[in-house]
Formats: C-alpha cells, sequence, structure tokens
C-alpha cells in the first residue's frame, strides 16, 4: 500500500512539472498595428470628435495609452526601420523616406544615406522566428526593394509589403501591388489586409505568432471607404467649418481642423478592421494571450509646401504635421495591450519607436539583445508599474527637405524641454513642452543656459551617433 502511495505521489509530481513546463513555454502572440500618418488627434480616445473610432478606443479601455509617444522620426522610412531594429535612424544612416526627395536647387543638399534595411541587422521578426514564432506581415513596408523585401528580413508570409510607400494602385481592387493578388472588382485594400490577418490567426492559433499588420492606410490617395462616407459627408454637415482652414508655417501651410469627410471615412475603416481583429481573438481565446501595439510611422499629414493644396487633417494643439520635428510631426497614437492584463491606465512618460523591439522581447519571455535593440528600452517595467524611468534625452534628426515644406534640421529633448535647429539660418528655437505643447513660445533668448546645455548635448548625439549633416549646394551659387 506504501509503494502503491508513493507511486501515486511520484506520478502527480511528474505531471504537475510536466504542466509547468508545458506553462513556461506557451509564449504570448504578438499583434502589431502600423499605421501610416495616423496624427495624434486622429483618433476619439485622444479627443477627435469628428472622426470615430470606437474599436480602437475600446483598445485603449483595455490597456495603456500614452500621452507622449513619439516615432522615431517624422517620415516613414526611418521610423520602420527603427521599430525593425531598435536602433536609432540616424545610426542606421537611413534619415529620409525612401529614395527621398533631396532637391539640387535648394541652399542645401540632403547626406547620402540608405535606401534599404541592411540585411545584416537581426530584425524583431528574425529574432522571435529563430525562438518557434510563425511569423507573418501585411502591408506597407517601404524598407527596400528586391532582396530586401519582408521575407528577406525574417517573415514567412508577406501580403502586400514591397518597396513602394503608398499604394499604387489605390485602396481598391486592382490593386497594382507585386505581393498582393488582386481581389474582386471593389474589394477594399484595408479591409483585405485584415482578411488576410484574420486568416493567418486561425490558421497558427495554436503556434505563438507575429502578427505585423502595417496597414496603407491612412497615407494618401485620400480615397473614401465608400461603405463609411455617405455617414461622415452628412456629419460634416454640421460642422461649423467644413473646408480645411490653413495658417502658414514657414515655408508650409498647417490645417487648423478635422474637416475631410473622405479621410473620415478611411479612419472609421480602420477602426471597424482593428474591431475584427480584437473579435476574432476573443471568439478563439487568444485575446488574453496577446500582446497587442497599435501605433503610427510619424505625425498626421496636416502640412504642405504646396499651397494649392489642403492637408487632409489637424493635430492641434500640436504644432505642425509630418515631415516637422514639431510636436506634430512627431508626436503619435500609442497604445499597449499586455498579455492577461484588462485595465485602462493612461501613462505620461515618453516612449518611442525603438522601444518596441526589446519590449515585445521582454513580454515574449525572451533574452534581450542590448547590441541589437540599443537605442531602445523596454516598457515592460513601465507598464508593470515597476519603474517610471524613461529617456534621458530624445533626438530626431531630419537633414533634408521634404514636400511638407521642412528644412533641414534636428530636435532634441531632455525632460520638459525641445530644442529644435534649423541648419539653413543656423538658428535654434527652445520650448518647454509641459507649459507649451502646441510649441508657440520661443524661449532662447530667455533661458540661454539651459540652450546651451541642450546644444552640448546634441553636439555629443551628433558625435557618437556619427550623425550626418547637409552641406552647402556650391553649384547653385556659383551659377
Amino acid at each position: 500500500m506504501r509503494r502503491k502511495s508513493i507511486g501515486c505521489l511520484l506520478l502527480l509530481l511528474i505531471w504537475g512539472c510536466s504542466i509547468d513546463v508545458k506553462n513556461t513555454a506557451i509564449r504570448p502572440n504578438v499583434l502589431f498595428i502600423l499605421v501610416d500618418d495616423l496624427g495624434w488627434k486622429d483618433l476619439g480616445c485622444y479627443g477627435s470628435s469628428f472622426y470615430e473610432t470606437p474599436n480602437i478606443d475600446r483598445l485603449a479601455s483595455m490597456g495603456y495609452r500614452f500621452t507622449q509617444a513619439y516615432s522615431a522620426h517624422p517620415v516613414c522610412s526611418p521610423t520602420r526601420a527603427s521599430i525593425m531594429t531598435g536602433k536609432h535612424p540616424t545610426r542606421l544612416k537611413i534619415t529620409d523616406w525612401i529614395p527621398g526627395q533631396d532637391p539640387k536647387n535648394r541652399k542645401l543638399l540632403g547626406p547620402t544615406d540608405l535606401h534599404a534595411l541592411p540585411l545584416e541587422e537581426t530584425t524583431l521578426a528574425e529574432a522571435l522566428q529563430k525562438q518557434g514564432y510563425k511569423t507573418f506581415f501585411a502591408g506597407k513596408w517601404h524598407l527596400g526593394d528586391q532582396g530586401f523585401f519582408p521575407e528577406d528580413q525574417g517573415f514567412e508570409i508577406n501580403k502586400g509589403g514591397h518597396d513602394k510607400g503608398s499604394p499604387p494602385g489605390g485602396y481598391y481592387s486592382p490593386y497594382k501591388n507585386p505581393k498582393l493578388e488582386d481581389g474582386p472588382q471593389g474589394e477594399q485594400l484595408t479591409d483585405r489586409l485584415t482578411d488576410e490577418s484574420l486568416s493567418f490567426i486561425l490558421q497558427n492559433q495554436d503556434n505563438p505568432f507575429l502578427l505585423y499588420l502595417s496597414y496603407y492606410t491612412v497615407h494618401t490617395p485620400i480615397q473614401a471607404h465608400r461603405d463609411h462616407l455617405p455617414h461622415f459627408q452628412a456629419k460634416k454637415k454640421t460642422l461649423k467649418d467644413t473646408l480645411g482652414f490653413k495658417i502658414k508655417e514657414q515655408n508650409g501651410y498647417t490645417v487648423q481642423n478635422q474637416y475631410n469627410a473622405d479621410y473620415a471615412s478611411m479612419v472609421y475603416a480602420l477602426d471597424k478592421n482593428v474591431g475584427r481583429l480584437i473579435d476574432q481573438l476573443e471568439a478563439i481565446n487568444l485575446l488574453e494571450n496577446t500582446l497587442i501595439i497599435f501605433t503610427s510611422d510619424n505625425g498626421g499629414l496636416t502640412t504642405l509646401e504646396n499651397e494649392q493644396r489642403t492637408a487632409p487633417t489637424s493635430v492641434l494643439p500640436l504644432r505642425a504635421g509630418k515631415g516637422w520635428v514639431y510636436e506634430g510631426g512627431i508626436r503619435v497614437p500609442l497604445i499597449i495591450k499586455t498579455p492577461k492584463s484588462n485595465q485602462a491606465k493612461v501613462i505620461h512618460v515618453p516612449a518611442v519607436s525603438m522601444d518596441f523591439y526589446p519590449t515585445i522581447l521582454q513580454y515574449s519571455n525572451l533574452p534581450l539583445k542590448p547590441q541589437q535593440h540599443q537605442d531602445g528600452i523596454s516598457l515592460k517595467p513601465l507598464l508593470e508599474g515597476k519603474s517610471d524611468v524613461g529617456h534621458n534625452i530624445m533626438v530626431w534628426d531630419f537633414p533634408h527637405y521634404h514636400g511638407s515644406g521642412w528644412t533641414p534640421g534636428r530636435a532634441l529633448r531632455k525632460g520638459p524641454w525641445k530644442m529644435v535647429y534649423f541648419f539653413e539660418e543656423d538658428r535654434y528655437e527652445l520650448y518647454h513642452l509641459e507649459k507649451d505643447a502646441g510649441e508657440k513660445m520661443d524661449l532662447a533668448d530667455q533661458e540661454k543656459t539651459k540652450l546651451e546645455e541642450l546644444k552640448k548635448k546634441m553636439e555629443e548625439w551628433v558625435m557618437q551617433m556619427e550623425a550626418q549633416n547637409p552641406t552647402k549646394n556650391t553649384h547653385k551659387y556659383n551659377e
């Protein structure tokens, strides 16, 4: 009898150990949703009253919403490279959208930068794939041409990712996309990318997966989702200002109001599709064990150089938009739902694109790769209330011209202070963001000691990163 009892006890212990091993082997799924050009004020939970985003607001209600999250850069390709690698765009030598504008008839010439994400980098997808994750990419890539596509950078499946930064055929099939088969006439791209993602989830629900859904929306062309347009056309009639109201922003013009029904329908279509993803994860009991990160690659398209064109959105009270290192060009929405958590909390500590790589590794119970994601910090301790430590300094480096009216420059933030530098005029501006989030009051003349401190920090950063500066366009002036 005693031997039988001991035998049963041993069996129970073995069974219990096997369960523990199995549980530790269960890793969370990762759903990373990257929206193109989504502005900081483009969601209901961030204060928009014209656009409607009930599903994204629902996501915020079950996770953490950041008020001071930043993209690594004010345009797309550099930020996308930083997410994939955990490195600052300047360290990667990708400091403009690919291939960039680089006019030859301006005062300065932009530096030569890379037009593809180097294969030598260990991307986030490669890091997870090596640990048994199924990896899937859908949507906009814009990090290089043939040989540098998602399938070359750790993604087993690629639906729609190629070298172009906007949908070549627009938002309705035929898509003219070499990496996405055309759907039936009238199929909408945002819906299709979600369909592909839902299929991937169903096929891989028994494996840990990385689903990287990089929507082309809400990038130009601003092309309404036909199902939702009538609602926002009617809603537009209730607005006080039904046309875009612009003010001058140095070499550009910035829209001051949200007025565009076509754009509103695109935002709403995005929201509906985010809702579909949440609902499916919930239906197959994966939502609790999925890390969801929702963000944008840069600020909203609010500012354009051409006075005859009107940008589609506004991110007031922030200044300027995409292409600018003012807050409107770099502050973005960020919502994170962590596994086994369902609480709404607002985070005011700044975060930036490079932080996602180490954060995902930590939530996946995988070792960090400090030599790879060397410019990011894991947000896990912050989200779990174990730390409120953020970045000591943050720098945005855009030494090129841009169609938003931006001229080459940089910005540095340290605490509440932010310094902006313009190469053409060799001019500095200084703002206190806690008191002046709209960057209306330049304190460079009043706070000279603080300005000198930040100048020194910028010089140190430039040397450390081996940052490239624009050069004088001597050819233009010798003509």
